[in-house]
């Protein structure tokens, strides 16, 4: 399956790959280099394919858990001051996905979306140390009565052009379930309350809606 956010893009894509094949096939003679331009179509192709998957995820739902809200590996967890909606420390952990994960962004509690908001900004590689504060973001909040709340912020990288939200203000969402996409890269990272246990560590791998972050 794949996500909606990549229907318009497939559907260039494969008009743009017939169109340079068809028109290799009119205007080069030479038949091992038609056969070459098919193949890069053909894995350029399945490449882009491939970005926009949206595995089914059967999320186990707790109002105790903070699942991961996507696909990567863990690169940050330490104590910051969030400065945009807290306004207090808070435990960061943040996961930076590569190109070749699933880059659906999940819900990662239960709960009523009390704050969203976009932000415009730079394309700093995802691992800047300022891009949680300079890049291209969303941040959205999520609050229940176990966790408190919880916030999560999508950030755009050096090839990410998009971020898709479709969080909203005063919404019921449920654990796991869809909550936007970012196009080509970058992270998301996650602020708990301080004291949240930890289930994770650093370098780990997670999965997005499935992989259990933190506990209360």
């Amino acid at each position: 399956m794949f996500h909606k956010e990549g229907h318009k893009i497939l559907a260039v894509t494969i008009l743009i790959c017939i169109a340079v094949n068809v028109l290799s096939y009119l205007f080069i003679e030479i038949s091992w280099i038609n056969q070459l331009i098919l193949a890069a179509s053909i894995i350029m192709f399945l490449l882009i394919l491939q970005f926009f998957r949206n595995p089914k995820r059967q999320t186990v739902v707790s109002d105790h858990n903070i699942v991961a809200p996507v696909d990567g590996k863990v690169v940050v967890i330490e104590e910051v001051f969030e400065k945009e909606y807290f306004k207090e420390k808070r435990l960061q952990v943040s996961v930076f996905m590569s190109p070749i994960n699933v880059h659906v962004t999940r819900h990662p509690i239960n709960g009523e979306v009390v704050f969203s908001k976009y932000h415009p900004g730079k394309y700093l590689v995802a691992w800047h140390p300022k891009a949680s504060e300079e890049n291209e973001r969303t941040t959205v909040v999520v609050k229940n009565d176990a966790v408190g709340e919880v916030l999560y912020r999508q950030i755009a990288g050096a090839l990410a052009k998009r971020i898709v939200n479709y969080a909203k203000e005063g919404q019921e969402v449920v654990q796991g379930s869809d909550s936007g996409f970012i196009k080509f890269g970058s992270r998301v990272d996650v602020f708990l309350p301080i004291g949240t246990k930890l289930e994770v560590e650093l370098n780990q791998k997670v999965k997005g809606g499935l992989t259990v972050i933190a506990n209360v």
